[in-house]
């Protein structure tokens, strides 16, 4: 180890010049090879013969789909006419609503729980058509609302 040096900086020095000492032995210029892979296995596109070329084409084709492509102006002709409204989400009086959700006189607390969760399951404006979701929105806004004063009577 030379004075002012670290371990670490001698090693890299002796290393630098045993590898200098090899070079001038050898008497050529550094060669640096990666040991495993050797470049046998790449083809350079130039000297691809046809053939190869056409079967990894045909290899390529054969991923595709058998059906052709459809073009946008047969599927501005394939448009799906909306779908109807069910009769329910037309009801959006709040008697009407009222008659839907069945509340009467002696529900309890837990009864009216269970009629707002069921309520919910069949009216809930993510579980309808997106042009519907308006209409059920205010469906459980008006039965909310219903049963809401209906707990507050009750308590």
């Amino acid at each position: 180890m030379l004075f002012g040096q670290s371990i670490f900086q001698s090693v890299v020095e002796r290393l630098s010049n045993e590898e200098a000492e090899k070079a001038e032995r050898e008497g050529g210029a550094n060669h640096y090879r990666v040991s495993g892979l050797n470049t046998g296995f790449v083809q350079e596109n130039s000297h691809v013969p046809q053939a190869a070329a056409a079967w990894a084409q045909e290899q390529y084709l054969e991923l595709m789909p058998d059906e052709e492509a459809v073009s946008e102006a047969e599927l501005a002709e394939e448009e799906v006419a909306p779908p109807e409204m069910p009769a329910y989400l037309a009801r959006l009086a709040p008697e009407e609503v009222a008659e839907d959700l069945g509340i009467a006189d002696n529900d309890e607390a837990s009864s009216l729980k269970a009629k707002r969760r069921a309520f919910a399951q069949l009216n809930h404006p993510d579980l309808v058509h997106p042009l519907f979701a308006d209409a059920a929105h205010t469906r459980m806004t008006i039965a909310n609302q219903l049963i809401d004063q209906a707990l507050k009577t009750r308590s």
